[in-house]
């Protein structure tokens, strides 16, 4: 075991009400190990108290905790999970540390989570690219990253910062390096869904890049810069624009179609159809951010609505809660979807 564990148990006051709090202290073998999981003044334990309502305090490589059971509990399998990443040689920052936090937390929400394995530890789900790893921060990227796995049609719906379109590129990356595929295409509704690029200056490429950039950046994040120019270059990678895919099987390949909530319903039927033999087709989006002009319907909430329940078809949905960007990113998200919510509920018939 990497650590050893003394528990004691003490009752919070006589008077009703008050509840059992629980004391643990864990050791960490590797002291140095143990200072890089504590963070540089012991922050990463700041967090793991502000956000569990526990009291962590480090003494070389221990760590004594105290709080309600459940929080220790969670603390714990928080910290194991984060030591354990240690010893494999990779690194603990920030947002590892709030992802295993509040994986945690769902374990105890959801006893039949898929992280969960025997012995109480954390397996969280991961993507693995040749040139870096990435692993859930939250139970709905869990589930996304393990859909990926299963589905031939996936749907990742909600808002931004949640790492819908990163996970799947970095997904598609996997299946090609893996030879589990012939080749990877990108894809967006360019400039409004509306596809208007002739005002633009250059060539095609020129025109469309801007719209594609967020799919290159993730590309890049995953394959080694000149292996994504060479596949490029050969049309082993491909990233253009939805009206590019029209008339087309797609077969053999990943294929992404990004902020499909600017498809309309003609475009994300012509898409959905393309799907060919031995592909994966992943769909990412968020209604709530809709550029169409007024009166078209969106092609993505129609697809939704359409495709639920048939056999093979998979959606996750994203909430603010999985905002893996800056905090204040996931407070926005929850802001603007609380005044739209009011909004609607203004603009229903009082009922009285």
């Amino acid at each position: 075991m990497n650590k050893a564990e003394t528990i004691r148990k003490k009752t919070a006051g006589s008077r009703a009400g008050a509840s059992d709090t629980t004391h643990i202290v864990l050791t960490f073998e590797n002291n140095r190990l143990a200072s890089e999981l504590f963070g540089q003044f012991d922050q990463n334990l700041a967090l793991i108290e502000q956000k569990l309502g526990v009291d962590a305090r480090a003494r070389g490589n221990q760590v004594s905790i105290q709080g309600e059971a459940s929080a220790i509990n969670q603390a714990r399998r928080a910290l194991d999970y984060l030591y354990e990443r240690l010893q494999d040689g990779e690194e603990v920052q920030t947002s590892d540390v709030e992802g295993a936090i509040r994986m945690s937390v769902a374990a105890d929400d959801q006893l039949t989570l898929p992280t969960m394995e025997k012995k109480g530890k954390m397996a969280f789900a991961q993507v693995a690219t040749r040139k870096k790893t990435i692993v859930a921060r939250t139970p709905n990227q869990d589930a996304y990253i393990r859909a990926m796995d299963r589905a031939e049609l996936l749907f990742g719906i909600g808002p931004a910062g949640t790492g819908k379109t990163y996970l799947a590129v970095a997904h598609a990356a996997q299946l090609l390096e893996r030879g589990l595929i012939e080749k990877i295409i990108l894809s967006r509704p360019a400039v409004e869904a509306g596809e208007r690029l002739g005002y633009l200056p250059g060539d095609m490429k020129e025109k469309v890049d801007p719209y594609l950039r967020p799919l290159y950046d993730a590309l890049y994040d995953m394959i080694p810069g000149e292996k994504v120019e060479r596949a490029i270059t050969a049309g082993v990678i491909e990233i253009a624009p939805l009206a590019f895919m029209r008339g087309r099987t797609l077969s053999n390949a990943a294929v992404i179609l990004d902020e499909a909530q600017n498809t309309t319903s003609m475009q994300m039927k012509m898409f959905l159809t393309r799907l060919g033999e031995n592909a994966r087709m992943i769909v990412t989006g968020d209604p709530s951010q809709i550029d169409l002009p007024r009166g078209v319907k969106s092609g993505l909430v129609e697809a939704l609505h359409i495709l639920k329940g048939v056999e093979g078809v998979v959606t996750v949905r994203f909430r603010d809660t999985d905002v893996v960007r800056h905090p204040l990113v996931a407070r926005i998200v929850a802001a603007y979807d609380a005044e739209n919510t009011m909004i609607a509920d203004s603009g229903k018939p009082d009922r009285g």
